[in-house]
């Protein structure tokens, strides 16, 4: 199973779970239905944005740390300038 389709699966799983609460299939309180209920979805966003921008703040801090790649790059940046020098265009 790839990585999307467990994605997938797990956030199908979820939401099922979450629609039962929500339409009553599942009983829960009432504090569980009009205090949580409500915001669980508002959360799990704000949870995944911030997971997402500290997996890109980290791959960013680090990423010196990847001497091959670094390297690479560095190589492809100075060959689109001298690309871009042969068409007349000053890029310094």
């Amino acid at each position: 199973m790839t990585k999307a389709t467990e994605a997938l699966l797990t956030v199908f799983a979820l939401s099922a779970v979450y629609f039962a609460l929500l339409t009553g299939v599942i009983p829960s309180t009432e504090l569980i239905y009009n205090e949580i209920l409500p915001y669980l979805p508002w959360w799990g966003l704000v949870s995944f944005g911030s997971y997402a921008l500290a997996t890109l703040g980290w791959g960013v801090l680090t990423f010196k740390d990847k001497e091959a790649k670094y390297k690479e790059l560095l190589g492809q940046i100075d060959e689109a300038k001298a690309f871009y020098k042969t068409k007349g265009l000053n890029l310094d």
